[in-house]
């Protein structure tokens, strides 16, 4: 009985065997009519006109016909085409186009950094902070330095904990940063095609079972100087004469955030309005943000003169002053323990303590943040300028209390203050 089972079994393997491949080493050889000739999985030899023969595999990839062209005859034997057809197969199966995973394999092998770079390169435009777009940069030149030359396809987990490891518990937050800039790049290079496989930087069901959970500290602020003392800092700091100096008055007066302050421009200002409309573009949270100018900051502004289109331009042409130049105004005068986006904390604290006329919304927007939940906000239309007018007009008088002289109305000799430098 078992006789009579195998036979047709054997039998269908026979021509199963043949349907797939047809053709034979001596007929390869001796063909001669131009035609194309098929040898099964796809693979077919091509005779031209001229006597040549080729190898193509012809096959259909998500409803698209596909010619894959497999090298010349001799050059590549029958069963040398064979195998590249069964290559070819084994990739359809896994949803790989051979087309695809050729010019892949044919591109020039992209670097960690080579890819880093385009990616940054490319995004860094849409980043608003200028001391993030360097940031980025530094932080993966500095510590992904191990990787940065070596194929981005063969980055794998051992090369991402060599680097996190010696920083993961003495500085948690630089860590957290660096791997999560490391899984964007490789993310990047994943959705180009230039890697496989899951990312070895990711976080979740990766490094997390690996790495012990990150200690985080108490949220820190940003060093302010208590607001009683804010009219007192004003005096003196009227006395500089450096435009960088002017530009933290401005900050000071107004509340704003440094990359808004330096990057305003002349076109954005209406000083018979009183009014400055800062676009969406370069504020943090995209939507454009109305500042009403007290007073003392329209008098800064015009002792200013439009020597360019930034309000406080740098030393270069069509750049504004350096991200660091209202900190340097403050190290110059000594200030220890304070940062220039620490008086936005100044003016906060001086509108719950000082202003309590004012909600707090009020206060909120005149820090250009957002109030309120999703459906508050699409009630809540308008930004209450008038009312923050007010609460600026009172802030400006407090700060500039006992000044005895207008904002940017100081000498503008440089020899009148021992420690100003005109560069500031």
């Amino acid at each position: 009985m078992h006789f009579w089972i195998a036979i047709p079994v054997i039998w269908q393997r026979d021509r199963m065997a043949r349907s797939i491949n047809r053709l034979n080493a001596r007929q390869v050889a001796t063909i001669t009519e131009p035609n194309r000739y098929a040898d099964g999985n796809c693979l077919y030899l091509n005779v031209s006109e001229t006597g040549a023969k080729s190898w193509c595999l012809i096959y259909n990839f998500k409803t698209k016909r596909r010619e894959l062209g497999l090298g010349a005859f001799p050059a590549v034997s029958l069963a040398q085409a064979r195998e590249k057809a069964l290559e070819a197969s084994r990739l359809r199966a896994e949803g790989i186009d051979p087309i695809a995973a050729r010019r892949a394999a044919e591109a020039p092998e992209l670097t960690f950094g080579d890819v880093a770079t385009e990616f940054i390169d490319g995004a860094e435009e849409g980043w608003k902070n200028r001391k993030h777009r360097q940031q980025w940069r530094n932080t993966l030149t500095t510590y992904a330095k191990a990787i940065w030359t070596k194929p981005v396809a063969d980055v794998d987990v051992e090369d991402v904990l060599k680097i996190l490891r010696p920083i993961w518990s003495t500085k948690p937050e630089t860590a957290s940063r660096v791997r999560g800039r490391i899984e964007r790049v490789l993310d990047v290079a994943k959705a180009r095609k230039l890697r496989a496989g899951e990312n070895p930087a990711a976080w979740r069901g990766n490094l997390a079972v690996i790495l012990p959970p990150r200690k985080k500290g108490p949220k820190r602020h940003h060093p302010a100087m208590p607001y009683g003392e804010v009219a007192g800092f004003m005096l003196k700091l009227g006395q500089r004469p450096a435009l960088a100096a002017r530009a933290l008055e401005l900050t000071i007066l107004t509340a704003c955030r440094t990359g808004e302050i330096l990057g305003a421009r002349w076109s954005e200002i209406d000083l018979d309005a009183k009014l400055w409309t800062i676009p969406a573009e370069r504020m943090k949270a995209g939507k454009e943000h109305r500042v009403p100018l007290p007073e003392p900051a329209v008098d800064l502004l015009r002792s200013l003169g439009r020597m360019d289109d930034f309000v406080f331009p740098g030393f270069k042409s069509g750049k504004s002053l350096s991200n660091m130049a209202m900190e340097m105004v403050l190290r110059r005068m000594d200030v220890a323990g304070v940062t220039v986006h620490g008086f936005r904390s100044s003016f906060r604290d001086w509108c719950g303590d000082e202003a309590t006329q004012f909600p707090r919304e009020i206060a909120e927007q005149a820090l250009a943040h957002t109030v309120g939940n999703e459906v508050e906000r699409a009630y809540r239309r308008g930004d209450a300028l008038e009312r923050r007018r007010e609460l600026m007009d009172l802030w400006a008088a407090y700060v500039c209390a006992g000044s005895g002289a207008e904002p940017g109305s100081s000498p503008t000799d440089p020899n009148s203050d021992p420690k100003a430098d005109p560069k500031d």
